[in-house]
């Protein structure tokens, strides 16, 4: 086992890069705790679970939501919790979002933790102390920053993982390698398919790597101030995708990463060859390039993104591989490269 730990202004953080599940109960020092996860984990993984009252919940984005969140808040109160109990995160993304958001917000606040179950949460979702809901199909667009107590990642739970989903957290740890090191993009281009099999050496050493970029943005930039913005590669107009073609998350943010290194090409910041290269990596990990045909739709879902102050929007481009830069961007410029993208498809 690994110990990452993030020191931001607004909290601390330990991830246990490769710690398992059945020492769970180590970690958990209230006298009162309950367990949040979804149906697939509990049916998979529930026998390794320890002792624990446990809320269940369903799966997909479309549970994502002030509904969902008033459940267990009820659950809560039914259960008498107060501010000395854990309450622990079980589950990908959406599990960890519901859970950090439910505990930030009852009493204030409650203690709580995570056990990612996703290759996406694992070096992703469950970073950062972004925690956040769906509002009519907006990504996370309600939410709160604190940080869980512990991120226990036992890289054992991936391999129940459906490709599709195993795909999803790839796009993310490409994302890192694109923003933020060189060498986790060559390491990518010549490994990936030990990655995509999951060969436990390779693997470890990719999350561990991909976990530190993150790491160590969010220790300098805790509240998307400066620095954290560069996280959002490939995810503004990925997150538009998601809502109006209803693609999985990795999918998207794969389809935005591809956009948003066409714009850097466009505006002069990015070579050809490397943006040849992202496309050929993500390619290869069976992910999505190419953009829809209509760039409307794309463009409505835009005006709704939190990063957007006005008429401009912070969007994030490379300058190369490795080193992403922030620029304030015009809707009305963006929308242009959007429209030409779409067109040229």
């Amino acid at each position: 086992m690994k110990e990452i730990k993030i020191e931001a202004s607004n909290g601390s953080s330990r991830i246990l890069l490769g710690e398992s599940v059945k020492n769970l109960s180590n970690y958990i020092k209230a006298k009162k705790s309950v367990i949040i996860t979804d149906n697939n984990v509990r049916q998979l993984h529930g026998h390794l679970f320890p002792e624990s009252e446990i809320i269940e919940i369903g799966t997909g984005e479309q549970i994502k939501n002030l509904s969902t969140i008033n459940k267990i808040l009820q659950r809560f109160l039914e259960l008498e919790l107060d501010r000395s109990s854990l309450v622990i995160g079980i589950g990908g993304g959406i599990v960890c979002d519901i859970t950090g958001f439910a505990a930030s917000t009852y009493m204030r606040g409650l203690q709580f933790g995570f056990v990612p179950s996703t290759l996406l949460a694992q070096v992703d979702a469950a970073i950062g102390g972004k925690n956040g809901v769906n509002l009519l199909g907006f990504k996370n667009i309600v939410g709160v920053f604190n940080h869980p107590q512990f991120i226990l990642s036992d890289f054992s739970l991936l391999n129940t993982l459906p490709e599709k989903e195993l795909l999803c957290g790839i796009a993310e740890v490409v994302k890192h390698a694109l923003i933020k090191s060189p060498s986790l993009f060559d390491l990518l281009e010549k490994d990936w398919d030990s990655l995509l099999s999951l060969k436990p050496n390779i693997t470890g050493k990719i999350i561990e790597e991909s976990v530190k970029i993150k790491a160590d943005i969010i220790s300098v930039d805790a509240l998307e101030a400066g620095g954290r913005r560069k996280l959002n590669f490939g995810h503004t107009l990925g997150h538009a995708i998601e809502k109006t073609l209803h693609l999985p998350h990795g999918e998207a943010v794969s389809i935005g990463m591809v956009a948003a290194a066409r714009i850097s090409e466009a505006r002069g910041t990015l070579s050809l060859y490397d943006t040849r290269r992202i496309e050929s990596l993500l390619q290869n990990f069976k992910l999505p390039c190419k953009l829809p045909a209509e760039s409307e739709p794309l463009l409505e879902a835009i005006k709704k993104d939190k990063k957007r102050t006005g008429e401009e929007i912070y969007f994030v481009l490379l300058a190369e591989i490795g080193k992403a830069e922030v620029k304030k961007m015009s809707y009305k410029e963006l929308g242009k490269y959007i429209h030409d993208l779409c067109k040229h498809r």
